[in-house]
């Protein structure tokens, strides 16, 4: 790890004054991701801005009946929130399944959904890796692959984005609410992240001079009834080969409303707009599910290590929505 230079910002503005004044430096809040990167040399700041102390208004619902989500709020606190546990349970759900309970008491929300790939190739500095090396190759694509991409990826980067919690937000319309020099902005978290095409090494529209303040939900009643499943290669504390989130409503037998997102098959959460279109307004049964899960990974492509991934998303998604269209009878 290289020597850095360390200050802590009290307010958003002074945050952003310090990294619009500092070169190469980098926000800190938990530091669960960026901290580890800074010790294999990938992420290699010279300086750190301390934003853990900023004034947050942490999880408080919304005028529009929705709720807002600090960016600086501790996942557990998300987690174990009662106005998440009842309106939003898939995302109580993803953020439990997402790490150990030490991890989630110090990563924060912003952190989580700027965390960088957990590709081997990225932590291999001897390796070919695009997303840490422009112009250097992908080594991931020829090379042992099972936990890489088979929705959205690109012959420059077939790495998948890490996160639970973004995958639950994407499924529920979440806006990221930003602040910048130009003032505040918002871009819904479905366009937040980037896929890889000719520049893997551009993950996000964040600019390096932006802060995450936020995470806003939208007032979605029917996500009460909603649910997030994990397919994993142990129980405890592994990264998602193939998950679900979903929400869903039947009316008279039929799919009212819908939303599906899915994780561990893309550079970032992917949103399973395909998927939804067959199945809305449709008679909700096992056999529309599994038309809807083939419809939404038609376009998959598999590797030699990961071809599995593309029947395991269709069983899971298909599952996941059988499952909450039970609980919907």
């Amino acid at each position: 790890m290289r020597n850095f230079s360390y200050s802590r910002a009290a307010t958003s503005q002074e945050a952003l004054t310090l990294i619009g004044t500092i070169p190469n430096a980098k926000f800190l809040g938990g530091g669960t991701n960026l901290v580890d990167l800074m010790r294999e040399n990938i992420e290699q700041p010279d300086a750190l801005i301390d934003v853990t102390r900023l004034p947050s208004a942490g999880i408080a619902e919304s005028a529009t009946g929705g709720v807002s989500i600090a960016a600086g709020v501790k996942n557990t606190a998300v987690a174990n929130h009662h106005l998440i546990r009842q309106r939003y349970p898939v995302l109580s759900q993803a953020i439990l399944f997402g790490a150990s309970g030490q991890i989630r008491n110090m990563a924060t929300v912003g952190g989580n959904i700027m965390q960088r790939t957990r590709c081997y190739y990225f932590y291999d500095q001897s390796a070919k890796c695009n997303k840490r090396n422009p112009g250097s190759g992908c080594d991931a694509i020829d090379g042992f692959n099972r936990i890489h991409a088979i929705l959205g990826g690109s012959e420059q980067c077939i790495a998948t984005h890490p996160s639970d919690m973004c995958v639950a937000l994407a499924a529920l319309d979440a806006m990221v609410r930003i602040n910048g020099p130009g003032g505040e902005r918002a871009i819904p978290l479905n366009e937040f992240h980037c896929l890889p095409g000719d520049t893997p090494h551009v993950e996000s529209l964040l600019k390096p001079n932006e802060l995450i303040a936020s995470i806003e939900l939208p007032s979605l009643p029917f996500a009460r009834q909603s649910l997030y499943r994990k397919v994993r290669d142990r129980a405890s504390y592994a990264f998602a080969l193939v998950s679900i989130a979903a929400a869903l409503e039947i009316e008279n037998g039929r799919i009212r409303n819908v939303r599906v997102a899915l994780g561990g098959v893309a550079p970032k959460p992917w949103r399973a707009y395909e998927a939804e279109n067959v199945l809305s307004g449709a008679q909700a049964d096992l056999e529309l599910f599994r038309r809807a899960a083939d419809a939404e990974l038609s376009h998959a492509r598999g590797f030699r290590h990961n071809n599995f991934k593309i029947e395991l998303a269709k069983r899971t998604m298909a599952s996941v929505l059988s499952e909450l269209a039970g609980d919907n009878q």
